[in-house]
């Protein structure tokens, strides 16, 4: 059953995301067109343009629960015991899991205000604005889903394989260096000094 929801989930924001970013630069790029060729700029590109771009990047940002592809600094857990990495990294996904359903629920909470003073769009054909709105409990809720999947994953791995490798090393090895576990103890010790040396001079912030 959470299989399935996941790939409906996962669907729905791939689907949004792209949509969205792909519809939203051709509605700027017709109106760009029609202004400097045609000098006729079309009213409600503008409005419809921003809603697009929010919708993609809302459902943009929940999808990168799924692929842990947010912007996280692992100085810290690189150099605690396993044991506390993987503490660490609970509490922390607990947080942001809190404050995405918080954010999900006050959003319907705004939801059904804005639909209560009944706003609309002036430019957008008097749409009603809930339906603009409707991106933050239901993105929000999404990204909270997939922080559970990522609480219920911290839970059953092992403390030991809880942190596989810091950003450095996932951003060498994505260049190709150090690809190979098998490599002999020179090359090793070779990409263990890099890999210290990137962390240093960034910070941990890569």
């Amino acid at each position: 059953m959470f299989k399935i929801i996941s790939k409906v989930i996962g669907f729905i924001n791939q689907s949004i995301a792209s949509i969205g970013i792909t519809a939203g630069v051709a509605v700027a790029f017709t109106n760009v067109v029609a202004r400097y060729v045609f000098d006729a700029s079309l009213v409600w590109a503008t409005e419809l343009t921003i809603f697009l771009f929010l919708w993609s990047v809302f459902f943009g940002a929940a999808y990168c629960f799924k692929k842990d592809a947010h912007i996280a600094v692992t100085v810290v857990l690189d150099i605690v015991p396993s044991r506390a990495a993987k503490v660490m990294l609970l509490v922390s996904h607990l947080i942001t899991f809190i404050f995405l359903l918080c954010v999900a629920y006050f959003g319907y909470e705004y939801l059904l205000l804005v639909n209560d003073l009944d706003e609309r769009s002036i430019d957008l054909w008097d749409m009603p604005m809930w339906i603009v709105y409707l991106v933050i409990p239901i993105a929000f809720s999404f990204a909270a889903f997939r922080v559970g999947e990522r609480i219920h994953a911290i839970l059953s791995t092992s403390h030991d394989k809880i942190v596989k490798e810091s950003e450095a090393e996932h951003v060498l090895s994505e260049m190709g260096i150090g690809a190979s576990r098998n490599a002999d103890n020179k090359n090793v010790q070779e990409l263990n000094k890099m890999v210290k040396e990137v962390e240093k001079k960034t910070g941990g912030l890569l």
